[in-house]
Order: structure tokens, then sequence, then C-alpha cells
């Protein structure tokens, strides 16, 4: 290998190992219950009832099926009307909810395990994200506690 096939290589290297981190893509289930499968085909094997807002990672759509991440890592198929764009988190462990994004502000509300929010600003700031609880109550959650961002 020349000298300059040498430089092209590590620099093409550098460059990839430097581009900036794409972030994922999230959606949520819009239907009451959809299936998720283990092939784009609803003849394929049923894996799962995803419950509706359950939020998930969009890795690549075709057709009429996106092939989706949910939180336990899982990647499975979901029908494309069974989507919807609209953001949501779920709780990882017991999730603290309060007014402001600071662990001094009033507490909102305690939420389980599982709950999912609606994500009212899609930016955590300093570590922080708003969210909106299906009962109406809105608050600040920190990032740590929720998944779908």
């Amino acid at each position: 290998m020349t000298l300059r096939v040498v430089a092209v290589a590590v620099g093409l290297a550098v460059a990839l190992c430097l581009r900036p981190a794409v972030a994922a893509e999230f959606g949520s289930v819009s239907a009451p219950a959809a299936i998720l499968f283990d092939a784009p085909s609803e003849a394929a094997r049923k894996v799962a009832i995803a419950p509706r807002g359950m939020p998930v990672e969009l890795l690549s759509l075709l057709d009429r099926w996106v092939k989706v991440r949910d939180l336990t890592g899982q990647v499975l198929w979901i029908s494309r009307a069974d989507l919807a764009r609209e953001r949501t988190v779920i709780a990882t462990v017991t999730a603290t909810v309060r007014a402001a994004p600071q662990d001094s502000a009033a507490l909102v509300l305690r939420a389980e395990r599982g709950v999912v929010f609606q994500l009212v600003e899609p930016e955590p700031v300093s570590g922080w994200v708003r969210v909106r609880h299906q009962d109406g109550a809105s608050g600040f959650v920190r990032v740590r506690e929720v998944w779908g961002l």
C-alpha cells in the first residue's frame, strides 16, 4: 500500500469516528393495541401486543411496515397504520415529575415504572424533559427516569 492510500484510509476512518451521532427517531403506538411481529408480514410470528402510547424507536420503513426497537431493546415489526408521530416516553423507574426542572421544585406526581407520558417538549434541558400525564398533570422529569428520547 502506498503512503497516499494509507493517509486517505486513515483520514476516512477519523472522519467517520468524528461525525456527530444521529439522534434516534421515535414514534408511538396509536392503535388501542398493536401487534408486534418478528417480520414485516401479517403471516409472521406474533411476538407481543403494544398498548396505545407506547414509545418505539423507528429503525426502518418498508411500504406498510416499520421496524422498531422497544424499551427492552427487542427489534420487531409493526404496521405503519398502528403508529403515530406523537412523541411519548415511558418511565423506566418510579419517576418523579416536578413543577420545574430542578430537584427542589414542587412535586407534581410520582409515576410507577411503565407509565407513559406525552412528551411536551422533545429537547431535554439540563437533564430534564417536560411531560404530560394522561390525567392532565404536567411537569418535568429527569431524562434518566424515562425511555423514548
